[in-house]
């Protein structure tokens, strides 16, 4: 009669962790409602995901309908992948920054190849072979001529933007 009764501890959730999991499946649900069909396509996820928020986009104006809509993107999110999710949303939202951060260091770029010359100009050459010599240096050497007459630097900026679109 007497038999030893195994005790299987399970790691319990709260239920107020369950509920601060599902509020935050919310807030990502809302930010996916906030995107255009343009930023939806860059989010990974499941085809009911994207119909569930192509719904809530049709009821915006009904507060009520819109909650629950989203209430039910955050249970559909319990399925997806919710962590490529938000690394995707953040991305989205940090372009600004990055197109702003990657013109700095663009900048940066062409005040070394105006200080440094032909040094600097082999290097770049190296990095990017799709870059022409001759005009990189005819750039350079315009840039210098209208640094040193303190002129306005047109010839700067025809150099930012040659090295624009390769270095960007």
């Amino acid at each position: 009669m007497n038999k030893k009764v195994e005790v299987i501890e399970e790691e319990e959730i709260s239920k107020s962790q369950i509920k601060r999991e599902a509020d935050a499946l919310k807030l990502i649900g809302r930010e996916l409602v906030g995107l255009n069909k343009k930023q939806l396509t860059q989010i990974p996820g499941s085809e009911l995901l994207f119909h569930a928020i192509s719904v809530a986009h049709k009821i915006m104006d009904k507060n009520e309908a819109l909650r629950r809509q989203i209430q039910y993107i955050g249970k559909v999110l319990r399925n997806e992948d919710c962590d490529a999710i938000r690394t995707a949303i953040d991305k989205l939202n940090n372009k600004h920054q990055q197109l702003t951060h990657a013109t700095q260091r663009l900048e940066k770029l062409c005040d070394e190849l105006i200080d440094q010359g032909d040094n600097k100009i082999n290097e770049l050459l190296a990095e990017h072979d799709s870059l022409e010599r001759q005009k990189l240096r005819q750039l350079v050497r315009q840039a210098n001529k209208e640094k040193k007459e303190e002129k306005p630097a047109k010839a700067a900026k025809e150099l930012f933007n040659y090295l624009k679109p390769s270095c960007l």
